[in-house]
């Protein structure tokens, strides 16, 4: 509802104009009255209102004094619409001198009151439109700033527009919160991924009020990968009395009621300000790789999964080594003999717990750097992270032998496969796969079984040469042949949407106007028309 206030200082005006007009239809509420400009201004000093009535003649200060002072002093930018006998031009030149919306001659009739106040109410809705686009537009510009910090390419202007823009203290923490256990990616519509991480994104400044600028969407930008990033500063948990633990805990179990959906959030390593925020942010990917090799919790501290005891740490180096330069050569006998030389080593040890993690976290990061010096184009920890799910089964342990030498199996050929650029070749016989077989149930999980190619690979290299992921790509030559169908043939819709793959007619239909824009009869219709 939008606020009036009525300025008049003969009462019986006042009562004629909240009677004259039925205010709750025109989507008004009358916030207050008062009988003259310095009592109506001494409200507005305290009080947001979007339209102010005022009489112009009225004693200690006049209606075109209130608009006048209003408007210099900057109290208020509500629209203002003077009410007087007097029809002199003069007073109608003063009033638009000072943005006056509009000037109605007593006695005030109810159709012109009403087109004005509607004119009003037009001219706000538009206002705020406006406000928001221009919101929206700040906060992605400020987004775009954030991201270059995180990523470490910045320089001083980016550094000082995030820092002019967002609240911010010493002590620095980057978190990515996503979305898990979603059924596979490639069963769910993207649309409906991007739906749920929008309502995680907004719920996540919900939580934060007035520090919703530090909550950016689409950190990673990465296939597969629905995420949200917070730029978590050290007042946040203060101002509230407290800890940083508890606060964060908090906010993982409202954005988990609110989404009704699993979420996990890796807390990346506390830094001393926002400009030191990429090591941070390269400390939240690590533990996002990690956490298919452990078991799962809603909240991984990088300070807990990286933890050095004083009695320091026990590292079997040259076992290690000897796994990363099996998988290295694909040698798939030697990577078997040196998971269980590892493991019999840290038995040996009588290693537990941090020590097994650290000794697998070692062999992570190294393999990260490994892939990465072969191409620093392709979200290393990403891929590393979908091939430690992939050898991940039921009955078998996070982090165990078996899993870890399944991973192992499967990274190694990962990376020969990087070695050999395999994708190149790959892509146009998948571009020829659509083409044949469009219509069935085709997936880059079977595409890559097929070509002996990882999938999550062939996922990212994919996006990066089409500018779309695969489901889209597919998806939109679906659309593009039942288009032609409408054009050359007389089959029904539900026979049409069959023969391109869609089993299910109103989803089809549904996307059929997301990429076209009308449904699939009106466009069959208008190719009638213009043929």
């Amino acid at each position: 509802m939008l606020k009036v206030l009525l300025v008049d200082d003969e009462p019986f005006i006042v009562q004629g104009l909240s009677q004259l007009i039925d205010w709750e239809k025109e989507n008004y509420e009358i916030a207050a009255t008062a009988q003259n400009g310095r009592e109506a201004l001494a409200y507005l000093r305290s009080n947001k209102v979007d339209l102010i009535i005022a009489d112009i003649k009225m004693p200690e200060m006049t209606g075109l004094e209130l608009l006048e002072t209003i408007r210099r002093e900057k109290v208020s930018d509500a629209y203002f619409v003077i009410l007087s006998g007097y029809g002199e031009f003069s007073y109608a030149q003063q009033a638009i001198r000072y943005s006056c919306m509009d000037y109605v001659l007593k006695p005030v009739e109810k159709e012109v009151l009403t087109e004005v106040i509607r004119r009003a109410a037009n001219m706000s809705e538009a206002e705020i439109q406006r406000q928001e686009n221009k919101r929206q537009m700040e906060r992605a510009y400020l987004a775009r700033n954030v991201i270059s910090l995180l990523l470490g390419k910045y320089d001083d202007m980016n550094l000082q527009y995030v820092s002019n823009h967002m609240q911010l203290s010493n002590g620095v923490r980057y978190i990515d919160i996503q979305l898990v256990d979603v059924s596979d990616p490639e069963d769910v519509e993207d649309m409906e991924m991007r739906s749920m991480q929008r309502k995680l994104y907004q719920s996540c400044r919900e939580f934060l009020k007035e520090d919703e600028a530090h909550c950016i969407l689409d950190v990673s930008a990465e296939e597969n990968v629905y995420d949200v990033g917070l730029i978590y500063c050290d007042y946040m948990a203060a101002k509230n009395n407290f800890t940083e633990k508890v606060y964060l805990e908090k906010l993982f179990n409202y954005l988990s009621v609110a989404l009704k959906q699993k979420l996990v959030m890796m807390v990346g390593k506390r830094v001393a300000d926002i400009a030191a925020v990429s090591k941070s942010y390269g400390t939240a990917c690590m533990l996002n790789s990690l956490q298919a090799f452990h078991d799962r919790k809603n909240i991984y501290y990088y300070e807990e999964e990286i933890h050095v005891n004083s009695d320091g740490i026990l590292l079997c180096k040259t076992e290690l080594d000897n796994l990363i330069s099996a998988i290295e050569q694909n040698d798939k006998l030697r990577i078997h003999e040196s998971v269980d030389k590892l493991y019999e080593e840290l038995r040996r040890l009588g290693a537990m717990g941090e020590t097994i993690n650290l000794n697998i976290n070692y062999l992570l990061f190294q393999l990260i750097h490994t892939a990465t010096e072969q191409d620093d184009c392709v979200n290393q920890e990403e891929i590393l992270h979908l091939i430690s799910e992939s050898a991940f089964e039921d009955g078998t342990k996070r982090g165990s032998r078996v899993h870890l030498e399944r991973f192992a199996c499967e990274y190694a050929e990962y990376l020969a496969q990087l070695r050999k650029n395999v994708s190149r070749g790959i892509l146009a016989m998948i571009e020829q796969e659509v083409r044949a077989r469009f219509a069935e149930n085709l997936t880059l999980r079977e595409l890559g079984q097929k070509y002996f190619i990882n999938n999550a690979y062939l996922g990212q290299v994919f996006r990066k040469k089409y500018n779309q992921s695969f489901k889209d790509y597919l998806n939109n030559y679906r659309i593009e042949q039942a288009a032609a169908l409408l054009l050359r043939t007389d089959d029904k819709i539900y026979k049409i949407a069959e023969d391109v793959g869609y089993k299910n007619t109103d989803y089809f239909i549904n996307k059929f106007i997301a990429a076209k824009g009308c449904t699939p009869s009106k466009f069959r219709k208008q190719a009638v028309k213009t043929g």
